[in-house]
């Protein structure tokens, strides 16, 4: 039933301490902020190998498959962004969907997921900087150093506007993305190792591994931190047409990014290809690079490794510190979080107490001897997992939230109801098969680590009893959860 009344004027319930963000982003710099979190030379020199491991040269696949299903994702994702004037994201949008209760606990998850991949991204940093500084015949280090070197400078670009860190993020991307392509292109046009084939491109044969599965989980986990585009709405020109670009271009833009970067790989061992992934994952596309642009060439790849890094850490502090900011403007969490700098427009409190946080994490794990490299395959595995539970609960929420209001007449039901149905499902299926072989996603034995789930378990409980509270003890804090711009009914 289509629903073509005008939307309800906005009922604000704007407490006093909340201020808005400003910025003048476009879809270019929204578009490769957001890609940064991703850190794709990262995923093309360490995690293409594993899926090769996995789907043998069928691997391509994997990511054009996650491509699709992802896209279908963006189709509702993207269309609750048109009705919910809020820049809440996956807070807002599951607040809307599924109410109050359930999305005050999602807002929580999201942010323990997100703190965990910072701690484990910082940890990888540090290693990465390491040994980079020793395979140019420096000294060794240790590798809380150089985490806190990229602390000082993350942190200090967080307080800033947000621009200044786009800027920054976009040179990054740029040199990051021509690097893969010069390798993809040098590689494809000399024919590989064996001459080009469709045969990497066969469904038939890649869904017909056993471990099929596997090289899934791993492509789907690739594309983490696209979603966050929704969180900048207050920060672009035009939110209602630049965050759904940008969302779109960014999926689609990695997927073709990954799936050409895993084809040239491929090709570039022809028949080994296998071999060479299981027998030197982590150093496969830097030998590839050597042979196919120029000698020598893969050390550039491990100086973009290095910055690539501390963009991804640019990208995930900036989304912590505006879900902080959301959810404090909706004073479910302390108010002061919600002050925006009056001169940067900045939320420069929640930033500073990002970045007091990690440097608490980061000294504990410095301090206790903890290897930072199994720290780091387990606290990107375990925030993964739950940035993956977020987004089919958001899939969910669009089309419980469609299903109440109607079909508007801008949309159709292919982006209300089909498209976030399918990718609900799709998303559950890779969540259930995530935790079932959880060592794959965070290292370490069969059942060992599976009681690390705990953590973003508690912090959606947690987030369920905090809203639970706040609807008997302080009803208008609650009624102003997740929606205080839209005039839509309350939901308990």
């Amino acid at each position: 039933m289509r629903n073509d009344s005008p939307p309800s004027a906005p009922a604000a319930v704007k407490p006093e301490t909340a201020e808005r963000l400003s910025g003048n982003l476009g879809t270019t710099s929204l578009v490769l902020s957001v890609l940064a979190f991703s850190a794709p030379i990262v995923t093309v020199s360490g995690f293409i190998a594993f899926t090769v491991i996995f789907s043998g040269i069928t691997s391509p696949v994997a990511f054009l498959t996650a491509t699709v299903a992802l896209t279908i994702f963006a189709v509702g994702f993207t269309t609750m962004t048109k009705h919910i004037p809020r820049p809440g994201a996956f807070y807002a949008y599951v607040t809307m969907g599924l109410g109050k209760i359930v999305g005050l606990g999602g807002a929580y998850l999201a942010i323990v997921a997100y703190a965990v991949i910072i701690t484990g991204l910082y940890c990888f940093t540090g290693i990465t900087v390491a040994s980079l500084i020793q395979s140019f015949g420096g000294p060794e280090t240790q590798w809380w150093v150089w985490s806190f070197v990229a602390f000082a400078l993350v942190s200090s670009l967080g307080y800033f506007h947000i621009e200044l860190s786009a800027r920054v993020l976009s040179v990054v991307m740029v040199l990051e993305v021509a690097l893969v392509m010069t390798f993809n292109v040098a590689t494809l046009v000399q024919g590989g190792a064996e001459g080009l084939s469709a045969a990497p491109f066969n469904p038939m044969e890649f869904f017909s591994h056993n471990e099929v599965g596997v090289a899934l989980l791993f492509a789907f986990l690739t594309f983490i931190g696209f979603e966050a585009t929704a969180l900048y709405r207050d920060e672009v020109k035009v939110p209602n047409k630049t965050v759904p670009r940008a969302t779109y271009l960014a999926v689609i833009l990695v997927g073709l990014l990954y799936t050409l970067s895993c084809y040239a790989m491929v090709s570039a061992y022809g028949s080994t290809a296998v071999d060479a992934a299981t027998n030197n994952p982590t150093g496969m596309f830097n030998d590839a690079l050597d042979r196919f642009v120029l000698p020598g060439f893969s050390n550039v790849s491990l100086v973009l490794v290095a910055s690539s890094c501390v963009a991804a850490l640019i990208s995930t502090h900036n989304v912590i510190a505006r879900y902080l900011h959301n959810i404090a403007s909706d004073r479910a969490l302390p108010t002061y979080l919600a002050r925006v700098h009056r001169r940067h427009s900045s939320p420069h409190l929640a930033s500073i107490t990002v970045s007091a946080g990690v440097a608490l994490a980061l000294a504990g794990i410095a301090a206790s001897g903890t290897d930072p490299a199994q720290l780091y395959g387990l606290m990107s595995g375990l925030g993964s997992t739950g940035v993956l539970v977020l987004m089919a609960l958001v899939s969910l929420a669009v089309a419980a939230f469609f299903i109440r209001k109607g079909v508007p007449a801008s949309e159709n039901i292919w982006k209300v109801f089909v498209a976030p149905i399918v990718s609900f499902l799709a998303l559950t299926a890779v969540v259930v098969f995530a935790i079932m072989r959880f060592e794959l996603v965070a290292g370490g034995e069969p059942g060992q680590n599976v009681g690390l789930l705990f953590i973003p378990g508690a912090a959606l409980v947690i987030g369920i009893l905090v809203a639970i509270y706040l609807r008997s003890a302080r009803p208008q804090i609650y009624r102003g959860l997740g929606r205080q711009e839209t005039g839509e009914p309350d939901l308990s």
